[in-house]
């Protein structure tokens, strides 16, 4: 459980080798966080980072997971919780750009970033959430995207995932309400990772650390809905309610 002070003490990855997890845990760890279970589709990767946090102070561990492994997906909660024992907070932070995944793609490259993205993280997170039920306490939270507030021509395929993914994730909120488990859906902008070098910037671009920085605060807020930059918040509004027609003319 939290500490006296509402520190986290324990901590599950979904997807470690992400930049965003990688900032986060670390954030995490500097605040007292003293286990931290690794779970990434090659184990291998995450080696460094459980060595780095074991430097700073915690018990870290690494674990394989696929997202699209769906059927594994129970018997990895159940591992986690061995190994972990109470679990604070769960960080899903996986999933796959597709940048040219689009209209001319192939029905494998789509299926691919659907079932990664949106399919493989509601499978892993259900039985998670289910053992938390059991513990009495805990929090899920998601790494969305603003993408998914309104899926943009450019990349309509990743933007249909994450809109997936953020409504489930909601949902899920919802119907874990009283039951002592809560969601934070993180919705970052464009972050300058490993999954986006070499793309244009967008607008209000951000980076891991910063990320990782807004998560560890609405952890302590309890928030249910992060934006990164805040100032998304309004910009995405916007764009939301722009009639189509003119959405449809504008250069994303």
């Amino acid at each position: 459980m939290r500490d006296a002070l509402g520190s986290v003490q324990s901590v599950l990855v979904l997807g470690a080798t992400s930049d965003i997890a990688a900032a986060t845990v670390r954030a995490l760890v500097g605040r007292r966080a003293r286990r931290v279970l690794l779970a990434a589709r090659n184990p291998d990767q995450a080696l460094a980072l459980a060595e780095e946090l074991r430097v700073l102070g915690a018990d870290a561990d690494v674990i394989a997971f696929d997202a699209r492994a769906t059927a594994a997906h129970e018997e990895l909660a159940r591992a986690a919780f061995d190994r972990l024992g109470d679990i604070d907070v769960v960080l899903v932070a996986f999933g796959t750009l597709g940048a040219d995944v689009g209209l001319a793609s192939d029905p494998a490259a789509i299926a691919a970033v659907l079932e990664t993205n949106f399919v493989g993280a509601a499978s892993a997170i259900v039985p998670i959430a289910r053992r938390m039920v059991d513990q009495g306490h805990g929090t899920i939270v998601v790494l969305s995207s603003v993408a998914g507030e309104r899926a943009r021509k450019s990349n309509f395929v990743y933007g249909a995932s994450k809109a997936g993914l953020d409504a489930f994730s909601q949902g899920l909120g919802d119907a874990l309400a009283a039951t002592g488990v809560t969601v934070t859906v993180v919705r970052p902008g464009f972050v300058h990772t490993k999954m986006t070098a070499g793309l244009r910037p967008a607008p209000l671009s951000t980076t891991p650390e910063a990320v990782a920085a807004a998560i560890v605060d609405g952890l302590a807020r309890r928030s249910e809905i992060v934006w990164t930059p805040r100032l998304l918040r309004v910009v995405m509004s916007l764009l939301r309610h722009l009639p189509r027609a003119l959405f449809r003319r504008l250069p994303v």
